[in-house]
């Protein structure tokens, strides 16, 4: 299943890689933008996998699919559109597997610099063949975090900024760089010390939460519960800084008066 999903996420990385001189963009939203390429990718994932492994349910960006927990491949088939196309280079095809409600396997293939992430649940993550490990910094003054933004960020921008000034004044660094799986791949590898977002979906998070937990670090939702795939919300670190952002986060949480 690992080098299935390996497989068909490069494939599906060498479909949009060599069709962007000729993309078309449609506007989903005012900010929410899809490509023909998103559709293809997704096309050549669902054709790939029906025909191997033709019981497993397919939950992805485009068409949508089984919702609920169970066993099913869930496919972001480009996440990162704006940023593709606008040529800034950190977009991704993101695939996890989840077997009776728990994710086994997350495959992130980073496609501008054709690297290929992939965790499996006990074998740990690895970057092409070579092992993951989160970073092991254990203060939040010194740590490097990351967030994004929702597709409703024109309307509820007070909202986000809150949250980027809590970390603004408590962290060393901040960055937005628009693509939540990526992010993720990025914590994994040591890059990144901790994440947090609102306003996601399964297939933005499930491959990079399978690759986070296996090199060593925590995932969860932003007040340290489980994480939920169908809850819009996601807190990742490398597992020493979990309860300093947990804490950091928990006044801005609460309700504004």
């Amino acid at each position: 299943m690992l080098n299935l999903a390996k497989q068909v996420a490069r494939e599906a990385g060498q479909i949009i890689a060599e069709g962007r001189s000729t993309m078309s963009v449609v506007h989903k939203g005012d900010v929410d933008l899809v490509t023909q390429l998103d559709k293809a990718s997704e096309d050549h994932i669902r054709e790939r996998f029906t025909a191997a492994e033709p019981g497993i349910a397919i939950l992805a960006e485009e068409e949508g699919g089984q919702l609920e927990n169970g066993t099913r491949w869930i496919v972001d088939p480009l996440d990162g559109t704006t940023n593709f196309v606008h040529g800034f280079p950190f977009y991704c095809v993101s695939i996890a597997l989840e077997l009776d409600g728990r994710l086994e396997i997350g495959v992130i293939y980073d496609i501008p610099n054709d690297r290929m992430y992939a965790a499996q649940r006990g074998k740990g993550a690895h970057c092409d063949g070579t092992r993951l490990q989160v970073s092991s910094c254990s203060e939040l003054n010194t740590a490097l975090v990351a967030s994004g933004f929702a597709y409703d960020r024109r309307s509820r921008a007070d909202f986000y900024l809150r949250y980027v000034k809590s970390f603004l004044e408590h962290a060393q660094g901040f960055r937005r760089c628009g693509s939540a799986a990526m992010d993720l791949a990025m914590l994994a590898s040591g890059q990144l010390d901790s994440y947090w977002e609102f306003g996601l979906n399964p297939w933005d998070v499930a491959a990079g939460a399978v690759l986070v937990e296996e090199a060593g670090g925590s995932v969860s939702d932003m007040r340290g519960g489980d994480l939920d795939l169908q809850l819009p919300e996601i807190l990742a670190s490398n597992g020493s800084l979990h309860s300093q952002m947990i804490r950091q986060l928990a006044p801005l949480l609460e309700p504004t008066k």
